[in-house]
């Protein structure tokens, strides 16, 4: 999964380059925007048990493609519907350990010798977007404001807890396949702000640690790059 982001990320900068900073003068019903996307987020935990921390550099990482559908003879206004791919990797203090039965949770604090502890998701994402720009067919520069939903399928998730003695990963059953959320991407140019807040829980209701729910409700921040 890994190796295909990067693989696609690199189909795109070369894009890019080759890319003239000046549109065709065809007809403004004619000229799209922004249908491929690359984004790189810092990912927060909202909604999370009590004693629950972040640790290290939580990342995230999405690509895809959103088809541009015009509502008005300008082309100011569009609506975005795509799909795209995603890994997201969360480090904190919890973690996670396979019985006979299930998972157990277990914080830093239980965990003799706890070093690190890692959990990672790889997604199917459905991006719907209402998009107001001041783009115009010969201008190439242009304020942005796109504001929407998005819908996820989990595809993949590993957890990985490591100590001072052993190193552990595992298929993680308990993360709740099926996310949706709020997203608002805003900017000029090259460089634009990106915002992804869930309404779901990452986590299903029945993963618990020391009696609590574990929540889990991802709010992942950083920056969105459109191409053609």
């Amino acid at each position: 999964m890994k190796g295909f982001l990067c693989f696609v990320c690199l189909s795109l900068v070369l894009q890019a380059t080759g890319q003239s900073p000046i549109k065709d003068n065809s007809s403004t019903a004619d000229y799209l925007e922004d249908q491929f996307y690359f984004g790189i987020t810092y990912n927060f935990v909202r909604n999370r048990a009590e004693d629950f921390k972040q640790r290290n550099l939580s990342y995230g990482l999405n690509t895809g493609f959103i088809r541009d559908i015009p509502l008005n003879q300008t082309g100011t206004k569009a609506l975005g519907l795509g799909a795209g791919v995603a890994i997201n990797n969360y480090y904190s203090n919890l973690g996670v350990r396979e019985n006979g039965s299930g998972l157990d949770y277990v914080f830093d604090t239980d965990i003799a010798g706890f070093r690190r502890s890692k959990l990672e998701t790889h997604l199917i994402e459905i991006p719907l977007e209402f998009r107001w720009r001041t783009s115009t067919a010969t201008e190439y520069k242009f304020w942005r404001i796109y504001t929407g939903i998005k819908a996820a399928y989990v595809i993949g998730a590993r957890s990985k807890l490591v100590t001072e003695d052993f190193t552990d990963g595992f298929f993680n059953s308990d993360i709740r396949r099926l996310q949706y959320g709020l997203t608002l991407n805003v900017g000029y140019n090259t460089f634009n702000i990106h915002v992804y807040y869930s309404l779901t829980d990452l986590f299903e209701e029945n993963a618990v640690v020391n009696g609590e729910s574990i929540g889990f409700r991802p709010l992942r921040i950083g920056f969105v790059f459109y191409i053609l």
